[in-house]
């Protein structure tokens, strides 16, 4: 099972509500997409700060799962930092690409660069993950 075909068949229940769709996978990057629908939006029809940092974080935990050491059980985020650089529009695809900064026996991390189809960076997150 090569690691993009692994993400998709994990059950991932919030990221499937949120529409995000896993794109490309290895040990080294994921990248997923996510349409920018009306819920997921503030009142100015532009993606919610939350909506960018639950779906940086999907990704994240993706990218850990296939990275998990054999004798891990799973893995939990532990911290989160997101720098909001600009907005996207409801209707926009929003496109998360996920790489290591660290990968290590008890936590991984990573950062999640958050781009607009059209190449705008929307957020930067660096997420802590434990791993179980």
């Amino acid at each position: 099972m090569t690691p993009l075909e692994k993400i998709q068949a994990m059950k991932m229940p919030f990221a499937e509500l949120k529409g995000v769709t896993f794109v490309e996978a290895d040990q080294d990057r994921v990248v997923a997409k996510m349409l920018v629908r009306p819920d997921l939006c503030t009142v100015s029809h532009s993606i919610h700060g939350g909506a960018v940092m639950a779906f940086a974080d999907s990704v994240g935990a993706a990218a850990t799962v296939i990275n998990l050491p054999e004798d891990a059980k799973g893995t939990t985020t532990i911290e989160s930092k997101t720098n909001f650089i600009g907005g996207a529009k409801e209707g926009a695809t929003v496109i998360a690409t996920a790489t290591p900064i660290h990968r290590g026996r008890r936590t991984q991390v990573w950062q999640t660069r958050l781009e607009t189809e059209e190449g705008r960076l929307v957020a930067i997150v660096t997420q802590t993950q434990m791993v179980l």
